[in-house]
């Protein structure tokens, strides 16, 4: 994959480029901060339109002497590209310490998750890994106190099996400052613990209060977690009950989408006796009740956090209903270039 390093700018009515200086609406940028996205591999056939932030392509020295650079490293928005393309936008548009806060959740979450859904591990090793995690977390003062090798001892053993992204779990909680770190930890060691209890219990949902819990447990939580980190960046508070829809919603959409090959691993999410049409029901109702919400969001950069996963969720449901597997690129490019305007 060509990782480029680049600045935002957008494109104008006359055909020109100018620097990505905000007000706009959906994403704003205040600064033309450079960040790594390779476009071409998401897009390659992608023609910008008026009004579309993109990328400039500029050297990696130029971009170490600016004053303007991003707050996190080369490394981190690799990974957050390789493992997000719906939040690696959103999160680059934030000011940095919200940058590191939020890479760092979300990184940390994403680390566990490849715990949770590793095909190949067995449930007693995903239980005892995820255990050792929350073990581990629960011990920790300090982001100068904690020790980089935190969780060698347990990974060690599946130095193979496990991606990057868990075995740098250490790094991401070490991202952002001891004022909110702990606050991601406490969020992690607790969905660490989740999902444990779940796969001891094979993932067994039988009626609609343990989906809610489920759904809950790995994805609402953490919509609760964006609120804290908002509040203690931006001094806002946000509707966390709004916030648990948002998650919710979201991991129904996923949950449909991977009904087949949950299927085959012996995982039904669904509720005894429910069909295709509820489940689309659930979802579209937590995502409904979370966009009337996000329509009261202020203009910030933060909101593109809310708004590019709430579309692309959206637009997936309508896909799936037409019997369609997922989005295209064309689909999702549209999507979020609407977000952007």
């Amino acid at each position: 994959m060509l990782l480029v390093r680049c600045v935002w700018e957008r494109t104008c009515h006359d055909g020109t480029i100018s620097p990505a200086y905000g007000p706009f609406r959906g994403p704003k940028s205040t600064s033309t901060q450079p960040c790594e996205y390779a476009l071409a591999d998401f897009w390659p056939s992608w023609t910008p339109g008026v009004g579309w932030l993109l990328p400039r392509i500029a050297t990696v020295d130029n971009c170490r002497k600016s004053k303007k650079l991003m707050a996190l490293s080369d490394e981190v928005w690799r990974l957050l590209q390789e493992t997000s393309r719906t939040f690696f936008l959103p999160i680059a548009q934030l000011s940095p310490e919200l940058q590191e806060a939020i890479a760092s959740a979300y990184l940390c979450m994403r680390a566990i998750d490849e715990i949770e859904d590793h095909p190949h591990l067995e449930d007693g090793e995903k239980i005892s890994l995820l255990l050792q995690v929350s073990q581990q977390l629960q011990a920790q003062t300090s982001v100068a106190s904690f020790p980089s090798d935190t969780f060698l001892k347990c990974f060690t053993p599946f130095q193979a099996a496990l991606p990057e992204v868990t075995h740098r779990l250490a790094d991401w909680m070490c991202l952002p400052s001891d004022v909110i770190a702990p606050r991601i930890w406490e969020a992690t060691a607790a969905m660490a613990q989740r999902m444990a209890a779940w796969v001891e219990c094979g993932w067994r949902v039988q009626t609609e209060d343990d989906l809610n819990r489920y759904t809950y447990g790995v994805a609402g939580a953490t919509g609760v977690l964006l609120c804290d980190l908002w509040a203690w960046a931006g001094g806002e508070q946000l509707n966390r009950s709004a916030a648990i829809q948002f998650g919710r919603g979201l991991q129904a959409v996923n949950i449909l989408r991977n009904r087949t090959e949950d299927l085959a691993r012996g995982v039904d999410f669904f509720p005894v006796g429910w069909t295709q049409e509820q489940m689309h029901q659930y979802a579209w109702r937590h995502l409904a009740q979370a966009a009337t919400y996000a329509r009261t969001l202020p203009a910030a950069p933060f909101e593109a956090l809310i708004h590019i996963p709430l579309a692309l969720a959206t637009a997936t449901l309508h896909a799936l209903e037409r019997g369609e597997s997922k989005l295209s690129r064309d689909e999702v490019l549209e999507i979020v270039g609407q977000i952007q305007r």
